[in-house]
C-alpha cells in the first residue's frame, strides 16, 4: 500500500497533485519547485512515486536530494529528465496543500514555519541544505550552502574539541576531517547542479586550412 508520507501534495486552486521537489528556494522562501505528477506518462509517474515511497525517498530532506542521483527506466537521472522535459514548476508555497494521507491537507507554508521554528532557524535559511541540523544561529551568505559549510567557513581557524588543541598533530588532524567533509559537500552540491543544469560541452570544430 503507498506510503506517500512525505514529499506529495496537490495545488490548491486545481487540485493537481504534485511531487515537492523543494520545499523553499534559495532566495525565495515563499516559492517551492514541484513535479506535475499528471503530467508524466505511467512508466515515469510510476517510477517517481516508487522512489518516494522507498525509505530512501522517505528519509531524504528534500526529494530533490534523491532524484538527483537516481534514474528512470530510460536510464535518465531523473532531475535532469524533469527539468529537461520542463516538469520542475516553481510556484507559491501558499498554493502547495501537503498531503501526507487521506485526512491531512496543510499548507506548505505553514509547514515550512512549523520545521522552522523547530530547527530555530529562518525559512530563508531552509533552502538547499544537508538535511543536518543548525549547531548555531544561521549565517547570512551571499551562497546557499549547507549549515555545516557555514560554520567552517566562517571561522576555519577556529577549533571545537575537547581535546588538546596545543599538539600540532591533534591539530592537524581535526583540519584533515574538515577538509574532507568539506570536499564531500562540494561534490554533493556540483552533482545537483549538474543534474539541474548539465554543463554545455562546447563543441570544437576543426580548422580548414586552405594550401596557397
Amino acid at each position: 500500500m503507498a506510503k506517500h508520507t512525505k514529499h506529495v501534495g496537490k495545488m490548491k486552486n486545481n487540485s493537481a497533485r504534485v511531487a515537492i521537489v523543494y520545499r523553499t528556494l534559495p532566495g525565495d522562501p515563499n516559492s517551492a519547485l514541484v513535479v506535475g505528477t499528471n503530467g508524466l506518462t505511467d512508466a515515469y509517474h510510476d517510477s517517481l512515486m516508487s522512489l518516494i515511497d522507498s525509505d530512501t525517498g522517505q528519509q531524504a530532506n528534500e526529494l530533490a536530494d534523491v532524484l538527483a542521483v537516481r534514474r528512470f527506466p530510460d536510464g535518465s537521472v531523473m532531475l535532469q529528465y524533469l527539468h529537461a522535459g520542463g516538469h520542475l514548476k516553481k510556484v507559491p508555497t501558499s498554493l502547495v496543500l501537503m498531503t501526507p494521507n487521506a485526512q491531512t491537507a496543510q499548507p506548505l507554508n505553514e509547514v515550512n514555519q512549523m520545521i522552522a521554528q523547530e530547527r530555530g532557524v529562518r525559512i530563508e535559511d531552509l533552502a538547499v541544505t544537508d538535511g543536518t541540523e543548525p549547531k548555531a544561529a544561521p549565517v547570512r551568505e551571499e551562497i546557499i550552502v549547507p549549515d555545516s559549510m557555514l560554520q567552517e567557513t566562517k571561522k576555519p581557524v577556529v577549533i571545537e574539541s575537547t581535546d588538546d588543541t596545543s599538539d600540532p598533530v591533534v591539530i592537524a588532524k581535526q583540519y584533515r576531517s574538515k577538509a574532507d567533509k568539506l570536499a564531500k559537500d562540494a561534490a554533493n552540491f556540483r552533482r545537483m547542479a549538474d543534474a539541474i543544469d548539465p554543463p554545455k560541452v562546447k563543441e570544437t570544430k576543426a580548422k580548414k586550412t586552405v594550401a596557397a
